[in-house]
């Protein structure tokens, strides 16, 4: 075998000591460079913020991925959805919105899970000292003075729509339905009591048990309105591969104490 002359033999290493650190370097940089996993994304029903936020921290502490929940009216997260908002996990506060992308083929059926129930109360602004037992026939328009009824909106809201549901079956609705505070969603109608601009109102007790600003003057009778459940999906557009191990997430024991400190009860 030829052996090259010692002055190929010295370029042939100086080219190699050059070409080693930038091969390294360039490996660095593209393992630097790898993008991080994609976020989940969740559209929420307003009322579930306080214990949705608190399971996103434990799924964080756990599994160290981030969540990036939005809430609002479960009618304008599903529109959001129908639009093409850019979303992983649905959960509405109600059976209806659901279905309503279920026939648009815009979640992944096999992940659909009943996740929560809650409950219908009536309540006051603190301090009120409203005494009010509800039941058939109840004086609810005489308890509001010259005041209005806060609800979500009953052509939209769910919370809402429970709501006209229970003071129909309890043949109160016709009094009040002319003197209604409609709000966009449960949340706002807490907000509408608890700063004292509506003498009562009708939410989920989940709601009420977090303002101070308000009083649980009664709780609906569950035979007064359908069941309230929180239904959950992935998406049909969702791509995230982490999306169904978080449904998984949502059902598991792990995170029963950030729906049961707020008041839910958990749906297997």
């Amino acid at each position: 075998m030829l052996e090259r002359p010692p002055a190929m033999q010295a370029l042939s290493l100086a080219l190699m000591s050059l070409f080693v650190p930038l091969l390294m370097a360039g490996a660095l940089f593209a393992l630097a460079h790898i993008p991080p996993p994609d976020d989940l994304r969740v559209f929420g029903a307003a009322s579930l913020k306080d214990a949705i936020d608190d399971a996103n921290i434990r799924y964080q502490r756990d599994t160290g991925r981030k969540v990036v929940a939005s809430y609002g009216g479960s009618d304008t997260m599903a529109k959001q959805v129908e639009n093409g908002a850019r979303v992983d996990i649905f959960v509405p506060a109600d059976l209806d919105w659901m279905d309503y992308l279920a026939r648009r083929t815009l979640i992944k059926p096999e992940t659909r899970r009943n996740l929560l129930g809650n409950k219908l109360v009536l309540i006051a602004s603190a301090g009120s000292a409203t005494t009010l037992a509800i039941g058939p026939n109840f004086p609810l328009a005489r308890a509001l003075g010259n005041g209005r009824l806060a609800i979500g909106d009953p052509a939209s809201v769910p919370a809402g729509k429970y709501a006209k549901a229970a003071l129909e079956a309890l043949g109160v609705w016709a009094s009040v339905e002319g003197r209604l505070a409609p709000a966009r969603d449960v949340r706002a109608a807490l907000a509408l009591v608890s700063h004292r601009e509506a003498p009562l109102g009708i939410v989920y007790q989940t709601d009420a048990v977090i303002d101070q600003g308000v009083d649980i003057v009664g709780t609906f009778p569950a035979s007064s309105h359908p069941p309230i459940i929180y239904p959950l999906a992935v998406t049909a557009a969702s791509t995230n591969s982490a999306a169904e191990s978080y449904v998984t997430f949502l059902r598991s024991r792990a995170v029963e104490p950030a729906f049961g400190l707020q008041g839910f009860a958990m749906l297997q």
